[in-house]
Formats: C-alpha cells, structure tokens, sequence
C-alpha cells in the first residue's frame, strides 16, 4: 500500500470545506478509484503557516516515517506578510531537500505545487490585485526553478484559481480559500502526475 505525506499550509487541510474534500484526501480517492492503493494521508499544515513555521512544526513533530509519495504546498503567507523572494527561496530549498527525504530519496515522488492567486478573490476586494499577482508570479518562479532543479514534479495550479476567481462555487464561503470544487481540480491534476511517476 502506497503512504503520503502532505505538506503546506491552508490550502493543504482545506481550510472551510470538510476535512475529506481537501486536496490530498480527494487525491487519495482518486488513485485508490485507479487501482493505485493509498494509505489516508498524512497531513502536516496549519492554516497561516509560512515556510520557516512548517519547517519549524516538521522538526517538533520529529518524523521517522518514510512515504511513497510527498506534496509541497508552501509560500502563499510568505507573501502575505511582505516577505521577500529570496528569503523564500532559501527555506523553500530546504523544505524540499527534506521532502525529497521523506519520500524515500526519491525525487520525482515529490510534487510541489504553485501558489494560488489570493489577490483576485473576494477577500482582496480592497487589495492591489496586480502587485499581489506579479509577488506571487514572483514566489512560484523561485518554487518552479527549485522543484527542477532537484528533479521534482511541478504543478501549476495558479492559473486554475485566477480562471474561476469569478465563479463563487470554486471558492469557500470566506471568499478567499478554494472550495471542494477547486480542490478537486487540483486532485485530478495530481493523479495523473502521480500515477504516472509511481509506475
């Protein structure tokens, strides 16, 4: 039976849905309706973390185990609190250097995910919604440069989130996470990436 760790933040416990419509439990259904038996996920995210507190909440957890595959979702609170790029970049690296090692030393079993557009929900009504769009354009080109160049997967999801900013069924009732909807897309995405590299 294959075992996943997901990694991140907010968008990875799917902050405002139910806990099995997040992401890496609708990914897990997926792969289990393809025949690709998985294991419940194990979910290390809290809803505001940056990439230092998920670090920080990996080391406290003390974590031994090792898993058939691994997701990384991280950067979207760096941004929010005007933190810079390049210090992003450096915690990132570290994140998948110990991802990678949760996943066996197995690189391409790591897949890292793009930073959605929180700057074109409801919630940023009253933000720059360019400036918010061209950091985050900024974060995910430091996450795409990393993720290959240590061998990982990448999955842009971003454009998905500014496609259906307009479409409130794709957003939770807060205005500003992604409802089950939106997960889903992002899990069926993730199935044929990972079904593709556990084979």
């Amino acid at each position: 039976m294959h075992t996943y760790l997901a990694l991140g933040d907010s968008y990875t416990i799917g902050e405002q849905v139910p806990y099995e419509l997040n992401f890496p439990n609708a990914l897990v259904r997926k792969l289990n309706a393809q025949g690709i038996t998985c294991a419940a996920p194990v979910i290390i995210a809290t809803t505001g973390w940056t990439t230092d507190e998920l670090a920080a909440a990996i080391q406290e957890r003390a974590l031994q185990e090792q898993f058939t595959f691994v997701s990384l979702l991280i950067g979207v609170n760096n941004q929010y609190r005007g933190r810079l790029a390049s210090e992003y970049a450096v915690e990132l690296e570290s994140l998948l250097q110990q991802a990678i090692a949760f996943a066996k030393g197995i690189a391409d079993h790591v897949f890292v995910l793009s930073i959605p557009d929180w700057g074109v929900t409801p919630f940023a009504a009253d933000r720059n919604a360019e400036l918010i769009a061209a950091e985050i354009d900024d974060y995910n080109a430091v996450n795409k440069q990393l993720t290959q160049q240590y061998g990982c997967v990448y999955l842009d999801i971003t454009p998905s989130t500014r496609k259906n900013r307009t479409n409130a069924s794709y957003l939770a009732e807060d205005g500003l996470h992604p409802s089950a909807l939106e997960y889903d897309i992002w899990a069926t995405a993730l199935s044929e990436q990972v079904s593709r590299h556990l084979q």
